[in-house]
């Protein structure tokens, strides 16, 4: 095996013409350059120098291989560089795994910020439901996954996944502008019973906390629509087809809309976001210091829509 430390001695040696001068200059003994050049010579089965009494003659074989290494060298100097390049952030890709309102809300001022302080990094964005997308961040797919919980809706993760809290969020009662708690800030959950509900899939996360959080008041709610998107929630409850509960996150603003919060027991969901343990990518680093300096940012708007 050919390795670029006897590349770098050949070469030395065909400069000099000479062990010792080329040990003197490598810093080795002359010893040493001899038992490189011997195990060389040994690996390709050829003479690289005709050994005379004070200096040394390569071989054509030896000029071969110092033509042909100096491009093999200069290719690992290259490399070298390029990796370095990788380790500090400088370049590389970045794998985000998100879910709708996030990617909405938080992820557009977080990759343009990493965008602009690393602008030789590639980005890549998958979205999709926490459970649609843990199997890529476990497979090593994604660097990054960003998930939510309910209170009423607890769940765990495999033993190498690292979870982070980024942010919380309110749910907010959606109630039509003509509905007669339009004009309130607080809503009792009991005095709901006989409302209709627009509300996610039925195997949601949010759908399921629903039916956990009017379970404790009493009552089962009556779903007359269900749409995984919060603009369409929104649009059928600003529309007057019925009430709903939204993460904060999922608020879209429509003219028919009003929003208030549950009295006594403000429920809510929380942002997390996902890593392996033995994800070693520089730039994950960065990318959580701007989900949470954003999330930060978000919160406090998304706080201030909805009210105390």
């Amino acid at each position: 095996m050919i390795s670029p430390l006897h590349i770098q001695t050949v070469r030395e040696v065909v400069r000099t013409g000479s062990f010792a001068d080329a040990a003197r200059n490598l810093g080795y003994t002359a010893s040493a350059v001899s038992q490189q050049v011997a195990a060389l010579e040994r690996a390709c089965g050829l003479v690289l120098f005709e050994r005379r009494a004070r200096s040394v003659r390569p071989t054509s074989a030896a000029f071969l291989l110092v033509s042909k290494g100096n491009d093999v060298l200069s290719a690992l100097a290259t490399l070298e560089r390029e990796l370095r390049t990788v380790a500090s952030g400088e370049r590389g890709a970045l794998r985000l795994g998100s879910f709708p309102t996030a990617s909405s809300r938080i992820l557009p001022r977080v990759l343009a910020e990493l965008s602009r302080v690393r602008p030789g990094i590639e980005i890549k964005l998958s979205e999709g439901e926490p459970d649609e997308l843990l199997p890529e961040l476990l497979d090593g797919d994604l660097d990054l996954q960003l998930v939510y919980r309910y209170d009423l809706f607890p769940r765990g993760w495999p033993d190498q996944i690292v979870e982070t809290p980024v942010m919380d969020e309110n749910l907010v009662l959606c109630v039509p502008a003509g509905h007669p708690l339009a004009g309130r800030r607080t809503a009792r959950l009991r005095g709901l019973r006989s409302e209709t509900w627009i509300a996610s899939r039925p195997d949601s996360c949010g759908a399921q906390a629903l039916l956990r959080l009017c379970g404790t008041a009493g009552f089962t709610p009556n779903i007359a629509f269900r749409s995984n998107d919060y603009a369409v929630v929104c649009g059928l409850v600003g529309c007057g087809l019925g009430i709903a509960l939204v993460p904060a996150l999922g608020c879209v603003p429509h003219p028919g809309l009003r929003t208030l919060r549950l009295s006594r027991r403000t429920p809510r969901r929380h942002v997390t976001v996902l890593r392996r343990t033995s994800n070693s990518n520089p730039l994950v680093k960065d990318a959580m210091r701007g989900l949470m300096d954003v999330a930060r940012d978000v919160e406090a708007e998304i706080s201030g829509a909805t009210g105390p």
